[in-house]
């Protein structure tokens, strides 16, 4: 079993459980309890987990949900080459919807500020970034803004989605699986994803793998309404495999 394997199996068994110790862990994949306590190291040096005496707690337990300044801080490495990716997604002189969150967040970082593009988004930090670019055409979603995620919410951000269709919507997530779909804690928040998966001719999710199979409380898609899954190199085989034969396409940056 590689590395990447082994630790999305300990991250998916922490998230069931709610922890998991060293000694367990070590007899269930069949490895050294030191190959164990090096694949957490790694997980927490992630993010995704925080290291405890004997064993780990799924960092989800310790925040309910991490602000964006938290999460802009994990992976950001990964995060870049996700973002820039999906620039190959963008069409030129065309329209696209960008959710909030910290991957999307790096999607328009890397935007070029003379690129023709239409951008509508529902993220105060995104549109902050995109007002000095010269070559877009920026549209900001109104309702009321989420301090977690500095994300427009509520009934004005859906009534403005239901009337607009872009070329491309590039949306976040807070989890997704093939059993349960794409999943954000908050209910007004998953209300605008879904209303975004709507509005878009098509559907580009840019996540990285320590998402896969963490299932949360509001479901905003289903795998299916997804076109495309820009992930990384992380992701397991047998993961990426199950999301194809679900409907979309998969590319690893």
């Amino acid at each position: 079993m590689y590395a990447a394997e082994r630790q999305q199996r300990i991250m998916a068994e922490a998230r069931r459980a709610g922890r998991v110790e060293v000694a367990a862990l070590a007899d269930n994949l069949g490895v050294a309890a030191e190959t164990v306590r090096r694949d957490l190291t790694a997980l927490e040096l992630r993010g995704s987990l925080r290291r405890v005496h004997g064993g780990a707690i799924p960092v989800e337990r310790l925040e309910v949900e991490p602000s964006l300044a938290t999460r802009s801080t994990r992976l950001a490495d990964v995060k870049r080459r996700i973002a820039a990716r999906v620039l190959d997604e963008l069409p030129t002189g065309g329209t696209v919807l960008i959710d909030s969150g910290s991957t999307t967040q790096a999607v328009v970082q890397l935007l070029p500020p003379d690129l023709d593009l239409t951008v509508l988004t529902n993220s105060v930090a995104a549109a902050a970034a995109l007002s000095t670019h010269p070559g877009i055409q920026l549209y900001l979603l109104g309702g009321r803004v989420r301090g977690v995620t500095g994300a427009a919410v509520g009934d004005w951000a859906t009534a403005a989605l239901a009337g607009v269709v872009v070329d491309v919507a590039v949306l976040g997530t807070n989890g997704f699986s093939v059993s349960r779909g794409l999943t954000t804690p908050d209910q007004a928040e998953a209300r605008v994803k879904a209303a975004m998966v709507g509005a878009g001719r098509r559907v580009v999710l840019a996540t990285d793998s320590s998402k896969a199979g963490d299932d949360h409380l509001h479901r905003f898609a289903e795998i299916a309404d997804v076109d495309l899954v820009v992930t990384d190199r992380d992701l397991a085989d047998d993961v990426a495999a199950e999301l194809r034969a679900a409907g979309p396409e998969v590319v690893t940056a």
